[in-house]
Formats: structure tokens, C-alpha cells, sequence
């Protein structure tokens, strides 16, 4: 990152306090840390968090909390027309489906969208009919208008693509950020195992996974799979879930890491990703993924060697039922890391492009 030290506005509507923060909201305080480290000054504007004060610092970064979770859009366009204009030098607006509109509002200063990826499909799988509609096919494409002519960086060709659909003309990619790391080798289970790492919802369709985990078991029945994770399906999972299936929750990253290695292949049945950089772990800690061939995760798997097969629990199966026994025979294919950034290339990209 070159020039003097940057004032710099990211508006996220959550931030790494929130109880439902992901890979998005990791993301921007990666980031954030790394212009810290540069010697910026960074504040990060987010939605209010029961028990968390309005304002603090975390890793460097000032984190404002203001506003609901629809709210947050509303407060975040008040606090720039109090507080912001003329103390910033640059804004992140970080879309994350509804997105701050901070071109309309942020007029002096350079803005730049970060948009890991469109909705389009996770409509339907994430809000009621008609909303659903509403929001896929009125509400989405309104909203990005107002970025076409906007510096938009997005994480992977396929979100690239969906955006220039939308019309966007200015979208650049910017590889997923990675902190490079060297798991301690461990050995694979004696039976043939599957992971599913994610968020139990029903955009990740983890019910896909298991349902192509019970076809595989007919054909080996000593495979098991452990599902890594929690979320609002997790009850009704349990229910369905046949022999074989063991749920292990949230767990800390060196136990996801290890169950990673012990693995035979990583299952990914999302809608769509931004990249899924799951896989990416998957594949450092040895483990070749196998998913669904959608945007997102045809990049990772792609690039880390991995399978990729229709969206649908009988071609997921039948890849299974090829794939395991080529792993455990130790001659299917070899994971690798690869299509990612170190988090400090991954910041000075995103400040570059004011």
C-alpha cells in the first residue's frame, strides 16, 4: 500500500462481536488489521450487539455499533452526514445482499464496494415467498444499479461474472485472503470419511449432504461422516439423519483442523459461495473437496484439485462412492492450497482501487 496513512470507513451491517458473524465479517477484520498494521486508522460502522458497548477497539480498529439489523443502514447515513464527511479518506461499503448505498450519500471521498457475492438463488432458500421473488428480481437488481460505475472488488471469476450481469462495469478480483499454514500431519480414519463444515442453514443445504452420505453408505457401509457446525436446521438434521452421521457443533479451529486431516474428502452443497474458503482449509490440511459445480465453488474446488458434480444428492453420491475408495487407496486426487492471497496483498488490493 503506498502514499501516507489513510482515514479509513468500512460500513459491515455486522462485525466480529455479532452472534451471527461469518466469513464476511472475519474477512473485514482481517483486512482491517492489516491497514492497522500499515498505519491507518480504520473504523468499522456496524449494527448494535446486546451486550457489547457502542464503541471499542479491537486489534486496532475502532468499531462503532449503531442501529438494527435493518436499522444499521439508516444509522449508517446519519453518522456520515454528523461525523464522517471530511474525516475520511477513503469508504469500504461491504454488500452483504442489502447493500449501505454510501455512493448516494459518501460523495466526497472515494468509495469502494467489497461484494464476495451476489444472492440471486439464497432468496429463495433464506426468505419466504413472496419476499423471496420481491427480493431476487426487484429489489437485488435496484440495488446494485447504483454501483455499476462504482470500484467493486469481489472474490472470485464466478461472483465477477454474476455481477457484470447486473450490469456492474468496474468489478476487479481479489483473490480470498489465507494465513499460510503447515497442519501437523495426521493420519486418515481407518473407514472412509466425510466432512461437512458451514453453517447449518438452508442456503448451505447440508440435508444434501447427508441425503448423499445415506445413498453412499449402501455401497460402504463402513463410511461415516461428521458434520462440523451448528444453525437453525440443526435440530430437524439430527432427525433425519441416518447411521453413520455423527454431529460434532462448533468447534475450536485446531479441532476443525484435525478433523479436516483425519477426513478423506470435504462435502460442499452450497446454493453459492463467494469462493469457499473452506476449501481451501480443507485442501492445506490434505483433504480434497468434492461439491456441487455452482458459482463459488466451482472456483475453490477447481483450483484445489478437487471433484465437482451436479447440484443434486444422487450425482454427489456417485462421486462419493468413486472418490473415497481412491483416497483411502491412496491414489485419488492430491488437495492443494492454491488461489488465495497473503491478508496483506489482500488489504493493499482493496486500497488501491480508490
Amino acid at each position: 500500500m503506498t502514499g501516507g496513512p489513510l482515514r479509513i470507513l468500512a460500513y459491515n451491517w455486522r462485525d466480529l462481536a455479532h452472534p451471527r458473524a461469518g466469513g464476511a465479517e472475519v474477512y473485514l477484520q482481517q483486512v482491517a488489521r492489516e491497514w492497522v498494521n500499515c498505519g491507518h486508522q480504520v473504523t468499522v460502522f456496524s449494527a448494535a450487539v446486546a451486550g457489547r458497548p457502542a464503541e471499542e477497539f479491537l486489534d486496532g480498529v475502532r468499531v462503532l455499533r449503531r442501529g438494527s439489523r435493518t436499522g444499521v443502514y439508516r444509522e449508517a447515513e446519519r453518522y456520515w452526514r454528523r461525523a464522517g464527511a471530511g474525516h475520511y479518506d477513503l469508504v469500504l461499503d461491504c454488500v452483504n445482499t442489502r447493500p449501505f448505498m454510501c455512493p448516494r450519500f459518501a460523495r466526497s471521498v472515494p468509495v469502494v464496494a467489497l461484494i464476495h457475492q451476489v444472492a440471486r438463488e439464497v432468496w429463495r432458500y433464506e426468505t419466504p415467498w413472496p419476499i423471496s421473488v420481491v427480493g431476487r428480481y426487484l429489489l437485488e437488481p435496484r440495488w446494485l444499479r447504483a454501483y455499476r460505475d462504482v470500484p467493486v472488488v469481489t472474490v472470485s471469476e464466478s461472483s465477477r461474472e454474476s455481477l457484470a450481469e447486473y450490469g456492474l462495469r468496474r468489478v476487479t478480483v481479489v483473490p480470498e485472503g489465507w494465513v499460510p499454514t503447515v497442519p501437523a500431519p495426521v493420519e486418515k480414519e481407518s473407514a472412509p470419511t466425510v466432512v461437512f463444515i458451514g453453517r447449518l442453514s438452508a442456503n448451505k443445504r447440508p440435508e444434501h449432504a447427508i441425503a448423499a452420505f445415506g445413498l453412499v453408505r449402501r455401497q460402504l457401509p463402513d463410511a461415516q461422516m461428521w458434520v462440523i457446525g451448528s444453525g437453525p436446521q440443526e435440530e430437524r438434521l439430527r432427525t433425519v439423519a441416518g447411521p453413520g452421521v455423527t454431529f460434532l457443533g462448533h468447534l475450536p479451529e485446531d479441532a476443525k483442523r484435525d478433523r479436516l486431516g483425519r477426513a478423506h474428502a470435504l462435502v460442499a452443497t452450497s446454493v453459492r459461495e463467494g469462493w469457499g474458503l473452506v476449501v481451501t482449509e480443507a485442501a492445506a490440511s490434505g483433504t480434497v473437496a468434492i461439491g456441487y459445480d455452482v458459482a463459488g465453488l466451482r472456483d475453490s474446488i477447481g483450483a484445489s484439485g478437487g471433484v465437482l458434480t451436479r447440484a443434486d444428492p444422487g450425482s454427489l453420491a456417485r462421486g462419493l462412492v468413486e472418490l473415497l475408495p481412491a483416497v483411502v487407496g491412496g491414489y485419488g486426487p492430491r488437495a492443494r492450497a492454491v488461489g488465495v492471497l497473503p491478508w496483506a496483498e489482500v488489504a493493499a488490493a482493496i486500497a488501491s482501487h480508490r
